[in-house]
């Protein structure tokens, strides 16, 4: 998947009443995050989802809403995230084996989970980034990190929409 225009639209309700939507929607593709709506809030938000990237604690709500997040999303790219112990593929990884039963009843479902070894590369990005060990400062990486960096991969340029803005703590 590559996009030359992308619209990384948050979770966060920086949003609302922004009627950004008709802006949003013209991007070639637009990436989103857990299991943020659309529906309702589409003058706000738009209503196309390219890429929604997922982190392993919002599964349940992903599988509890997933007539209005899957079945609508017809085209849609999932990435899911998460510890290893979440993803393992040996039968115990949570996320792994929800997304082999998905795939029996949402056969077209495009849905991926990210590598421990891509995870290992998120790592030593924010490493390069902050100077800081993640695991030694006993931190984690937020879907917001792995969606942007993501984005910066798959996308030539950037468009954020909702994101907290940099004086929002003083």
């Amino acid at each position: 998947m590559h996009c030359r225009d992308c619209a990384l639209v948050t979770s966060s309700g920086h949003l609302l009443r922004s009627l950004r939507g008709p802006r949003i929607d013209q991007t070639e593709c637009v990436i989103r995050m857990n299991d943020a709506p659309t529906r309702g809030y589409g003058h706000d938000v738009g209503n196309r989802t390219s890429l929604r990237v997922i982190a392993h604690s919002s599964l349940q709500r992903i599988l509890r809403n997933r007539h209005e997040l899957l079945n609508v999303s017809q085209g849609t790219v999932f990435i899911f995230w998460g510890p290893s112990s979440y993803m393992r593929r040996d039968g115990k990884g949570q996320v792994y084996n929800n997304l082999q039963l998905l795939s029996q009843v949402l056969p077209r479902l495009k849905a991926f989970m990210i590598t421990r070894h891509k995870m290992l590369q998120f790592d030593e990005l924010f490493k390069r980034e902050t100077g800081k060990d993640r695991k030694i400062s006993n931190t984690w990486l937020s879907t917001g990190w792995f969606t942007m960096t993501i984005a910066l991969e798959l996308c030539d340029r950037i468009h954020v929409y909702g994101m907290v803005p940099p004086d929002f703590c003083r």
